[in-house]
């Protein structure tokens, strides 16, 4: 496994997790790596520093003990996981999750075979494509960050 830090083209700067330095960049020839705050996918590597080993036979100094944030784990980071969060909620609130039936759902309102209502879930891309050719008003959603935890 592999740490990066990443910018995207709006100068979020963020940490992601790799297989590989391969894997790394098959993923972003296909445009696959996204911002983990906007979803942009102009992402390239920021400058960082190179992780160096300590010799074996160097006295082991004990780690310093990691800085107290300023803020609770389960705070957000940015402004704009506030408004993701802020987003999920109300979609949790005033919506119906239908999973993977999404599309099936979506399509039977439109055709008028079951009542509309507001609902949310997963479909593939290739479902969600031909949905919009039938003139399904559908909208994608960014992925949503779990909550933190600890």
């Amino acid at each position: 496994m592999i740490r990066y830090t990443l910018k995207c083209a709006e100068g979020h700067g963020f940490d992601s997790w790799f297989q590989s330095a391969d894997a790394y960049e098959a993923l972003a020839a296909r445009g696959m790596v996204s911002c983990a705050i906007c979803g942009g996918t102009d992402v390239t590597k920021a400058l960082m520093a190179p992780r160096v080993s300590v010799a074996e036979s160097a006295p082991a100094e004990p780690p310093a003990a990691p800085a107290v944030p300023d803020r609770p784990l389960s705070a957000p980071a940015h402004p704009a996981e506030q408004m993701l969060r802020a987003l999920r909620e109300h979609l949790q609130k005033s919506s119906t999750y239908v999973g993977g039936r999404f599309a099936q759902e979506a399509r039977a309102m439109h055709l008028g075979e079951a009542d509309e209502r507001p609902i949310h879930g997963e479909a593939s891309p290739a479902e969600a494509r031909a949905l919009i050719e039938e003139g399904v008003p559908i909208a994608p959603l960014p992925i949503l960050p779990p909550d933190k935890t600890n």
